[in-house]
């Protein structure tokens, strides 16, 4: 085998992973294409001794000190495919194949954003899914609730700890009378009808009759879709409201016997600080299973 363990994702999850076995002394190959989750937002926040730095530089960050440890190396490049081979697995990159005793998936998820226009170019900035990373910011203000489906109603009834709540049904469901008291209980605000578009130099919410909600920010619960490589081994899926994920125990071990998941890929929710954990957990018990057998 060409390496001790191939991690496939280089952000903050994979790095983290990368950090305990790389300090184990094992051959680990980070492969990464680029594309962090976060990559939209100006900011982190909510990371200890890194809140309000630009997500990018935590990442270099981290990036440079794993590659100080001289059994590591880092390979720029898309994953086109993972397979099981003899005792370990074989990574495809373009005509390249690397093989490993184990693999850790760190690879992320891809949001699935409404088609609504104006909504991607907010996206990270104006327009977020986590009141942890980003409620704060907004200083109490105006927080508006798309709903895509009555999941949002979760959203609606968290987001006024963090300002003055409005949840934009946009047809998407009508809450019951339970729901509704609910909402009235925490306050929220209800607009009823289509969403047109969002616009304005921040976020306007636009309605179909022209009605404008002006916002200092505004929240959806969007769908999130994997890799696929976790099919391609053969790994259960779980899943949830918001799309589906690798199913792990809680040492992140999938269902595939040597191969781990950390990060947004292996959890249901996510931030900066849970994937440096789950990196953490996935880089020790990937080091564990070497060592034991496991």
């Amino acid at each position: 085998m060409d390496h001790d363990v191939i991690i496939i994702g280089g952000s903050y999850a994979g790095l983290s992973a990368g950090m305990q076995l790389a300090r184990a002394r094992r051959r680990v190959l980070v492969i990464d294409a680029g594309e962090r989750r976060n990559r939209y937002a100006p900011l982190s926040h909510g990371f200890l001794t890194r809140d309000g730095e630009a997500g990018a530089d935590i990442a270099a960050i981290a990036r440079d000190q794993l590659l100080r440890y001289e059994t590591v190396e880092w390979l720029d490049a898309r994953v086109d495919a993972v397979a099981q081979a003899g005792e370990g697995f074989a990574v495809s990159v373009g005509a390249q194949v690397r093989t490993a005793r184990r693999l850790v998936l760190a690879t992320g998820v891809k949001d699935e954003l409404p088609d609504l226009p104006g909504l991607a170019p907010r996206w990270g900035i104006h327009v977020f899914h986590c009141p942890y990373c980003h409620g704060y910011e907004l200083q109490q203000g105006r927080i508006g609730v798309l709903a895509l489906s009555e999941m949002s109603m979760h959203q609606a009834m968290m987001l006024p700890d963090w300002g003055a709540t409005t949840l934009f049904l946009n047809e998407a469901f009508e809450p019951d009378a339970q729901q509704l008291a609910l909402l009235a209980g925490r306050g929220v605000a209800l607009v009823r009808g289509r969403v047109a578009r969002l616009d304005g130099e921040g976020v306007a919410v636009v309605m179909s009759d022209g009605e404008v909600h002006a916002l200092d920010g505004l929240f959806i619960a969007a769908r999130v879709r994997s890799s696929g490589l976790a099919e391609q081994l053969g790994c259960v899926m779980e899943e949830g409201p918001w799309g589906s994920t690798i199913k792990t125990d809680t040492t992140k071990a999938t269902s595939v016997p040597g191969v781990f998941a950390c990060g947004d890929t292996g959890r249901p929710a996510g931030s900066v600080a849970a994937a440096v954990g789950d990196g953490a957990m996935a880089g020790a018990a990937a080091h564990r299973s070497l060592m034991f057998g496991l």
